[in-house]
């Protein structure tokens, strides 16, 4: 079964090398920085893989030299990986292959604590000085949806968080990023911060105000977990290389305390282990963390001396979650053995583990209040016998259906005042182009969008009227819906565009269940007890 690394490189392959490159000697000195000035970020900085594949003698061992040369030349066609012709002479793209080829994936790269109070960066030393409102035209905070354009070649110019008005849809800000941006998220307890967080692992904190960084920190090479806790206090990042975590104070982005990433895994052996998801909650003032390989969940304490809770035995392969029931439950998925795991995060025990397809992904978390039941969707993520889209009861935590879809899927997208849920198709033909929406009384797929380019990371507006979808690859546009009618309203350019995130997910908690839904649905249990 596929890996996290290899089945992420069918929908987001991201360049070898960026047009810097071209300035590179082609000596073998200089093959080294060269690939970690422009390959790393995706393709990590141990040569392990990271979002794209790995790149060391092992993985490339038998592969001809002429087509990886090929490759570099003509581009991937289904990746964001662009032609290099005319961009690099042929000896560089000789030497580096040629490095590659003979270059060891690497032992695990020290990234310290040390290291990373020497990385901060302070670009507003005096905060007071900032707008005490937005510069810009927008009747609510919640009304902005962050993008995350990864930029043509994961680097450079085109790399930037983009802001926009969702009632608009027109641009209110950007913020250069470096290289490619993963993640935006946002604090809970203050609407004008953002924290922007990279694939080489640097975190921006983000005035939305006046739409500027004002802080930056490299908390690792590779890896994109990051959150918020409920307080906005704390940020927690993780890394897949190296094998760390660490709190940072969300104010200052000063790093408090890190942590070793290890453990027993489901087979008994003790593994050093790459950061999956890492969420706050409004639950309590703790983070949750999963620990890929080792198959654990540690839950955070945000006291003093920051204690660890280990949830051992989750599965195999953990990656993403989502919160449910205000918060106390998370549901995680466990790529290799099929199944999500709802975890209490309260007891810190599993609850059960519920049947979720090959390769189950859940991106950031959809569920919605339906006839007085919340019910949780899944994705299963890359090449599997059966596409489905897997349903469950979160109240009773039970599968209520399996839909079929046109291919593997990626991130749902929910609302509660939309009435569909809205899914990614990953594949390496024309469905790639396209997401299908499911009709959430009905449980049954009732359209499908062709958007244009590769289309993925669906996302509502806060108040549920648009639908949000990047254009990726040969596209760079994100594509405005309106959520009932599905009609196409508008795109904005950018490029290369990724994830989105609305600013109202700090209020939703997760994607399709509103405050006043939840309390609805709480109140209603409540009375039956």
């Amino acid at each position: 079964m596929k890996t996290l690394k290899t089945t992420l490189a069918l929908s987001i392959l991201t360049a070898l090398f960026s047009p810097l490159s071209a300035q590179a000697d082609a000596s073998g000195d200089n093959m080294h920085q060269l690939y970690q000035d422009n390959c790393a970020s995706c393709h990590g900085s141990d040569h392990g893989g990271y979002l794209a594949p790995a790149l060391n003698a092992d993985t490339l061992k038998g592969r001809s030299p002429t087509a990886l040369r090929t490759i570099v030349m003509a581009g991937s066609f289904d990746t964001l990986m662009p032609p290099f012709y005319g961009k690099l002479n042929d000896d560089q793209i000789r030497g580096v292959i040629k490095h590659l080829q003979n270059t060891p994936k690497l032992p695990n790269p020290a990234f310290t604590i040390d290291d990373m109070k020497a990385s901060l960066k302070v670009y507003v030393a005096d905060e007071s000085i900032l707008p005490s409102k937005p510069t810009f035209a927008i009747d609510n905070m919640d009304d902005v949806i962050g993008v995350a354009a990864r930029g043509k070649y994961g680097r450079g110019e085109g790399s930037r968080a983009i802001f926009i008005n969702s009632k608009t849809h027109q641009k209110i800000g950007e913020v250069p990023t470096g290289t490619a941006a993963h993640i935006i998220d946002y604090n809970p307890a203050n609407p004008r911060w953002a924290y922007v967080k990279t694939d080489t692992a640097e975190i921006f904190k983000v005035d939305l105000y006046s739409m500027q960084a004002v802080r930056s920190i490299k908390t690792g090479w590779n890896g994109p977990g990051m959150g918020v806790s409920r307080d906005g206090k704390y940020i927690m990042a993780g890394s897949f290389v190296p094998h760390n975590a660490v709190i940072l104070n969300a104010d200052t982005l000063e790093p408090l305390k890190t942590f070793e990433l290890e453990g027993i895994d489901p087979d008994g052996k003790q593994v050093s282990s790459d950061s999956g998801m890492i969420l706050g909650t409004p639950f309590a003032d703790i983070f949750a963390i999963a620990l890929e390989n080792t198959g654990q969940v540690w839950v955070v304490d945000l006291t003093e001396s920051f204690p660890v809770t280990r949830i051992t035995d989750v599965g195999r392969h953990l990656h993403d979650a989502f919160l449910t029931h205000g918060g106390q439950k998370l549901m995680i998925a466990a790529y290799d053995d099929g199944i999500v795991a709802a975890i209490d995060l309260k007891d810190r025990k599993i609850i059960k583990k519920l049947e979720a397809g090959c390769v189950p992904h859940v991106g950031g978390g959809s569920a919605v209040v339906v006839d007085g039941r919340t019910l949780g969707f899944g994705t299963n993520f890359g090449d599997c016998d059966k596409t489905v889209v897997s349903v469950w009861d979160l109240d009773k935590m039970e599968i209520v259906k399996q839909i079929p879809v046109d291919g593997g899927t990626e991130s749902p997208a929910a609302h509660a005042n939309a009435p569909y849920v809205a899914v990614d198709i990953i594949s390496k033909d024309r469905r790639a182009r396209t997401i299908q929406l499911i009709d959430k009384k009905t449980l049954e797929v009732v359209k499908t969008l062709d958007v244009g380019g590769h289309a993925y990371f669906p996302e509502y507006s806060a108040d549920g009227k648009f639908l949000y979808v990047s254009a990726g690859y040969s596209g760079d546009e994100v594509v405005v819906y309106d959520a009932n009618s599905l009609q196409r309203l508008t795109s904005i350019s950018m490029e290369s565009p990724a994830g989105i995130f609305s600013h109202g997910r700090v209020r939703y908690m997760t994607r399709g269940l509103s405050p006043d839904e939840l309390a609805a649905r709480d109140g209603g249990l409540q009375g039956a007890k």
